[in-house]
């Protein structure tokens, strides 16, 4: 009963919305009529009604009705929202049937509208004839909607008024509801945005994701290496222990840097804070990097070639923060799975062509026993699926596996067109 009763609300809306289109054409109409009052002719008055739709459908093409249309049909209607079109029309397609759907709406609500405020007092006069005598003086005649009528038959005819008025506002209701989401459902176009927008934002989070995968994997491998070697030196090395907790301390602050400014923007309208840590580069931290790493008890022999420009910060932005997570993942993966020293060699080579350069990383270390390595793994390669994928946004390519007796990493990403 609810839902008619704004059903019926909402289509007396569409009736007032009528209103300016009808009084416009009611002038036009009277005007070219020879100046009458087109009020005054129900024939005048039909054809200023008929007169208007057009008006309506053809302005309806220019403006912000598809999102104000579906707005009202989810709020009165209850028309499922996922059979309604989101945000304004895409396509001349959309904004037809978004016509169509505005003119039907106005139409009907009209004359919903006009039997709303013409037949309740109508039947009010006809059940009130056999209890008023002086209703039956009423000038009121409509062949068998009269005061004249038979005093017990005129309530009878007023019930029947109101109930057909019940009735046709009802399936008018039905109708717009029924129809709305054929004329104001999501187009190709629509779909094919909204796709795209899920794309975006699935893409982002799996960025986001990745971020918390490097930074806090590598952190928490880091850091319990450093504490456990920390163990073990506190007696016979003091100083070597100062070292490690510093080196735990810095890790874990900056990690925990990282991780707000992550989660900042994973949260809706709230950014991260302008004093969270930045996304780390190569020229910003990669000495950094190799240092917390050796403070873990790991050795690493770094060789590093900038290229012509003889410093990591010539590097476009986004390829020196991408290859500084590739190497920490390198690096984390050392810390876990590796069992000797670490050879890693970053370097800025020609690329197929003197006008593309190529950044290439290749690290390298001794495996561990297969026996020990089912024993201590503990993530299932989500490291270097990651890797892979950073190195894809920007063209470029990780291979990791044996490589004769060691593990080898190599990550080669394009150069060439990035600014940054």
């Amino acid at each position: 009963m609810a839902r008619a009763r704004w059903r019926w609300v909402h289509l007396i809306l569409g009736g007032a919305l009528l209103m300016p289109y009808f009084l416009l054409t009611e002038v036009v109409v009277g005007v070219v009529a020879g100046g009458v009052n087109a009020l005054g002719s129900g024939s005048l008055t039909l054809l200023s009604y008929a007169a208007s739709l057009p008006l309506v459908a053809v302005t309806a093409l220019f403006g912000p009705v598809r999102p104000m249309s579906v707005a009202a049909v989810r709020a009165m209607c209850e028309v499922p929202g996922e059979g309604l079109a989101d945000g304004p029309a895409r396509s001349w397609a959309a904004r037809v049937r978004a016509s169509a759907w505005w003119t039907l709406h106005l139409g009907i609500g009209a004359l919903i509208s006009a039997l709303t405020l013409a037949v309740p007092p109508m039947a009010v006069l006809l059940i009130a004839v056999p209890v008023v005598g002086r209703m039956r003086d009423v000038e009121l005649g409509y062949g068998w909607f009269s005061t004249a009528a038979d005093p017990y038959v005129a309530p009878l005819l007023g019930i029947g008024l109101l109930a057909g008025l019940t009735l046709c506002a009802v399936g008018a209701g039905r109708l717009l509801a029924g129809t709305a989401p054929v004329l104001l459902g999501p187009t190709a176009a629509d779909r094919l945005a909204a796709a795209e927008e899920r794309a975006a934002d699935l893409a982002v989070r799996n960025r986001l994701a990745r971020e918390l995968h490097d930074a806090v994997g590598h952190a928490l491998s880091a850091v319990t290496l450093q504490a456990a070697a920390a163990r073990r030196m506190l007696e016979r090395d003091p100083d070597f222990v100062r070292e490690a907790l510093a080196a735990i301390e810095d890790t874990t602050r900056r990690t925990v840097g990282e991780l707000d400014a992550v989660l900042g923007l994973l949260r809706d309208g709230d950014p991260a804070r302008p004093d969270t840590a930045p996304a780390p580069t190569l020229a910003a931290d990669l000495d950094g990097l190799l240092a917390r790493t050796r403070a873990a008890g790991t050795t690493v022999v770094a060789h590093q070639d900038p290229g012509p420009a003889g410093d990591w910060a010539a590097l476009p932005a986004i390829a020196s923060r991408e290859a500084y997570r590739i190497v920490q993942e390198g690096l984390t993966n050392a810390l876990r799975h590796g069992a000797g020293p670490v050879d890693l060699r970053i370097r800025v080579q020609a690329g197929p062509d003197a006008a593309h350069r190529e950044l290439e990383i290749i690290m390298t270390n001794p495996p561990v026993d297969p026996a020990e390595a089912r024993e201590t793994r503990t993530t299932g390669g989500r490291g270097l699926r990651g890797s892979a994928e950073r190195a894809a946004l920007l063209g470029g390519s990780v291979e990791a596996g044996p490589h004769g007796d060691r593990w080898r990493l190599r990550a080669v990403l394009p150069l060439a067109g990035e600014d940054g």
